[in-house]
């Protein structure tokens, strides 16, 4: 039965498109560091496209701005409407936009999806614009324009909050699990390859999950930890996790030929 199920539900093409870099090394990682905490890890930054069975395009997450990649020193490859450009999925054609917690480099550029409706979980707003926000150390990843953005989507009726685990649409289903802050969530897609989890921050690196040892920035560590053992029962193959800022991603999966530089198709790993 449950196999006549599976083959029933549409399976969804999903990539991400890769707009940044930060040379960094391994001490500002992880909470405990192994090996030499000085040796180069350098991190990436993309947003995730889903190209939907039916055609439509469904966004995770809208990366940072130009703004943001100077005041903190980021290196902006390009900016990420131009990579949805080039896959053929321009900002204004953008129906639905998946935001998986509003640090910086995952809810800038707000403004540039005109026609799209945000979905993010209430605890994110609630934890972006409460007493938290009064400590640097909760507030360092955050910038109050990328929160106003979307503050002021709600007030245009174009923010759906939600609670918990929810199905966007058959084979798109999103899944609060918390941790690096307080309303983050994770998306599952289900691909030709069957189920994938686009992880974001629950885990930056392959590392983080494989070791165990979350990253730096956390707001509750023990839900990290349960994100890690709930993602792995979300997928049949590892290779179907995606972390949020791994290089690695570049060589894990297959490019896209229509934007080999930038952009890998997630559903072919290698």
């Amino acid at each position: 039965m449950s196999r006549q199920l599976t083959m029933t539900i549409p399976q969804h093409e999903v990539y991400a498109i890769r707009y940044g870099h930060h040379l960094r090394t391994a001490n500002h990682n992880f909470i405990q560091t192994q090996g030499d905490p000085l040796r180069p890890m350098p991190m990436d930054y993309f947003i995730w496209l889903i190209r939907c069975a039916d055609g439509r395009h469904v966004l995770v997450d809208t990366g940072f701005t130009e703004a943001s990649a100077v005041r903190r020193g980021r290196v902006m490859l390009r900016t990420p409407e131009k990579g949805l450009a080039a896959m053929g999925a321009p900002p204004d054609s953008i129906a639905d936009v998946v935001i998986t917690h509003l640090h910086y480099d995952h809810a800038g550029n707000v403004v540039s999806f005109p026609a799209a409706k945000f979905w993010l979980q209430e605890r994110e707003m609630q934890f972006s614009t409460g007493k938290y926000m009064c400590h640097d150390f909760f507030r360092l990843a955050y910038e109050p324009e990328d929160v106003s953005a979307i503050v002021s989507r709600h007030f245009e009726s174009r923010l759906q909050l939600i609670d918990g685990d929810y199905e966007l649409e058959p084979g798109i289903t999103l899944h609060w699990v918390g941790g690096h802050t307080a309303g983050l969530q994770v998306v599952r897609v289900f691909t030709p390859s069957g189920w994938l989890v686009l992880a974001s921050d629950l885990l930056h690196y392959d590392a983080n999950l494989d070791l165990h040892s979350p990253f730096p920035i956390v707001f509750r560590p023990d839900q990290t930890f349960d994100g890690y053992a709930r993602i792995r029962g979300m997928v049949s193959d590892r290779r179907m996790i995606v972390p949020g800022h791994d290089p690695a991603v570049m060589q894990r999966y297959a490019r896209d030929p229509s934007d080999p530089d930038f952009t890998v198709q997630l559903w072919r790993p290698l």
